[in-house]
């Protein structure tokens, strides 16, 4: 499997605090079969992050995790804020694309309301050649009372990412049935941790695909990340079906 979205640089965000966690985060995930993390810190006004910061980070950790014989790859992302993207030149944008691809970018969707410049800002993106991702929608309450409000973007070649722990009920109740409701309505692309630290939100994707039915499992973790991480287009989800065959109890 391959982690799209993980807060697993020491000391950047609001993420891993030390190397240790790195260490902990990082094998916890071997463990449940992960070969890739793409190290997304938090690009917005209280985490600054900067390409170069970045950069930097990755290139440590892939130094270290090399000496401690952890078999995960670090790849190159960011988590970018609606509103500190306006800041931030191509170039900048380009450098916290997934794996550095120039193409998939994975932006932030808020908590609480719905981003009133949202469609303008994904538009113009979309039209200096980034592909969006949005990161974690089933947890905003706009997105709960409405999940069919993220059509248009995806049929606009959006993407969408879903929390492994909203998907196993560790957020709660409304975000694991939103979860559930933009899957089975072909509104999701990638399943990703979203891993802060060992002991809050762990990785827990093995325990969230289990879940699923094994060919969307395999989709949300493997085939859609794999697409993305190499820049190419991603495909179309597996064929919606009966909900007691999509989803398992």
């Amino acid at each position: 499997m391959i982690d799209l979205h993980s807060h697993v640089l020491p000391g950047v965000d609001d993420g891993a605090r030390t190397i240790e966690d790195s260490r902990e985060l990082a094998s916890k995930a071997a463990s449940e079969g992960i070969t890739a993390i793409a190290a997304t810190p938090h690009v917005r006004h209280d985490y600054p992050t900067t390409p170069d910061r970045m950069e930097a980070e990755v290139t440590a950790l892939r130094r270290d995790f090399s000496e401690q014989g952890i078999p995960v790859e670090i790849l190159h992302g960011g988590e970018v804020d609606l509103q500190a993207m306006r800041a931030l030149s191509q170039d900048d944008l380009r450098r916290f694309t997934i794996a550095q691809n120039g193409r998939y970018l994975l932006v932030e969707f808020p908590y609480r309301g719905w981003p009133l410049d949202l469609e303008q800002t994904l538009f113009d993106l979309a039209l200096s050649g980034f592909a969006p991702i949005l990161a974690h929608p089933e947890r905003n309450a706009e997105v709960q009372a409405e999940p069919g409000r993220l059509s248009s973007f995806v049929d606009r070649g959006g993407l969408v990412q879903i929390t492994a722990a909203s998907l196993d009920g560790r957020i709660g109740r409304r975000s694991r049935q939103t979860a559930q409701e933009l899957i089975e309505a072909g509104l999701a692309h990638v399943l990703a941790s979203d891993a802060h630290l060992p002991e809050i939100r762990e990785v827990g994707l093995a325990t969230a695909a289990e879940a699923l039915d094994d060919e969307l499992a395999q989709y949300l973790t493997q085939t859609a990340p794999s697409a993305i991480v190499a820049g190419e287009a991603v495909p179309p989800p597996p064929a919606r079906r009966r909900r007691r065959r999509f989803l398992r109890r």
